[in-house]
């Protein structure tokens, strides 16, 4: 059986040795060769240090998996089975600025959602088609598994205007299929959920147990003091009123749409309190982090990792690789190309639903759904978005950038939405060569 080779890009990434370990874990059902992690130069030091904890947990479980450091993207990519992508352009200090400068403005700051999240889209977007373009050129049959944020708007941008395989991932639903669990005490393995929306904007229709509807009883436990968030969104207790009324199951990024005032006063106290914002919080774990990365006695994934957010990252991506790989029909939720399965969606943008996952990638399993309107409203909004989004990034339009902010519900006016606009195009100039010397 020939071995696979899997490129990982962003392999200096603190997430690594979460994908180490589930391929470790699934090492019998695939049968990885060598795993080349890809980094840029200026990553030297992180991606040697995780490297290095890469081959001791290899050595560790006594696999067989070569594991080559590299900033030569095209030799890791050429005759790749599998590349994923986990890379952030302009680190943390970026993703700091993204969550700072819509403050003042009143606006949430934050890496994936709202004005933060556009501006980490449109650095990225030039990178990825780079990507894919290498792709196409030295491994034009590998599946790309993107695990980048925004994820929904990357892999969106890969399946309109590229030739790439791709499939988006995204940890909170496996996160809140964990989470439910816990609530019931059962088995992940025992429930299933209905999963419908956008990448971070994704609800759970119903909650099933043993073919048994549990759905309310899992509103109650919410309501119980239970817990349904992450470690880089705010535990914010949710309204028993307004969920009942809305009779699903939140995803934990909901909370920066349905309570929109208050975490943006949260987030304006933390930082005029110095504490910063999450991006300057996680820069101290990831300090942590790489410090006892760096311990040479270290053979396994610290639990320290859970405090990053990857949580289950390794088991999301792993196991989607394997469904693939081995052909397995079996369901995952990811982002794919809608094709009809939500008919208040276009059909060539990406949506986050249930699907079959097999050799052939993820086949969406509702068809022609149409979406309670309770959460129909909000999911075109932010699809409209998220196109136009997608549009001024790879056009270099600055009359869509504006359009795709102005579409964004987390944004109150047009004025609000220019003032961002301009402030996010001088802010990342360096790193959006596509709006060089454009204006209104």
């Amino acid at each position: 059986m020939k071995g696979l080779k899997i490129a990982i890009i962003g392999g200096g990434s603190s997430y690594t040795p979460e994908i180490i370990e589930g391929f470790i874990k699934r090492s019998e059902e695939l049968p990885v060769e060598e795993i080349h992690l890809v980094d840029i130069e200026s990553g030297e030091n992180k991606l040697n240090i995780v490297g290095n904890l890469a081959r001791r947990m290899i050595d560790k479980a006594g696999a067989s998996i070569k594991i080559v450091l590299t900033f030569d993207r095209k030799t890791a990519l050429k005759d790749a089975d599998f590349v994923v992508t986990q890379f952030r352009v302009g680190g943390l200090q970026a993703r700091a600025m993204d969550e700072r400068f819509p403050l003042k403005y009143g606006v949430l700051g934050q890496e994936t959602t709202g004005p933060g999240g556009f501006a980490k889209a449109l650095r990225t977007i030039p990178v990825i088609l780079e990507i894919c373009k290498d792709i196409e050129e030295l491994c034009p049959e590998a599946w790309l598994i993107n695990f980048t944020n925004p994820s929904g708007i990357i892999t969106e941008t890969v399946l309109k205007h590229t030739k790439t395989k791709c499939i988006g991932l995204c940890n909170v639903p496996i996160h809140m299929t964990m989470n439910i669990a816990k609530i019931l005490e059962v088995e992940p393995k025992d429930i299933f959920i209905d999963f419908v929306g956008l990448n971070h904007l994704l609800w759970g229709k119903k909650v099933w147990y043993k073919e048994q509807d549990v759905t309310s009883k899992i509103i109650e436990g919410f309501l119980d003091d239970k817990s349904l968030t992450m470690k880089n969104i705010v535990d914010l207790k949710w309204d028993g009123e307004f969920l009942r009324a809305l009779n699903m199951i939140p995803c934990p990024y909901h909370r920066y749409y349905y309570m929109t005032d208050t975490l943006v006063k949260e987030e304006i106290l933390l930082v005029d309190s110095g504490k910063g914002t999450r991006a300057e919080q996680v820069q101290e774990v990831e300090r942590v982090l790489f410090k006892k990365y760096s311990d040479p006695s270290l053979d396994v994934k610290p639990k320290e990792l859970e405090k990053r957010g990857g949580a289950y990252y390794s088991e999301a991506a792993v196991s989607l690789i394997s469904a693939i790989y081995n052909n397995k029909r079996e369901v995952h939720v990811v982002n794919t190309r809608n094709n009809g399965a939500i008919d208040q969606v276009p059909e060539d943008s990406v949506i986050e639903v249930n699907c079959l996952i097999d050799s052939r990638g993820a086949t969406p399993l509702s068809y022609k759904e149409r979406l309670p309107v309770e959460i129909s409203g909000l999911i075109q909004q932010v699809k409209s978005y998220e196109i136009l989004a997608v549009e001024a990034a790879v056009k270099g339009d600055i009359n869509k950038g504006l359009m795709a902010l102005v579409a964004n519900p987390l944004i109150p006016s047009v004025d609000t939405a220019k003032s961002l606009l301009k402030d996010l195009l001088e802010i990342n100039k360096d790193y959006l060569p596509q709006f060089m010397e454009k204006q209104w």
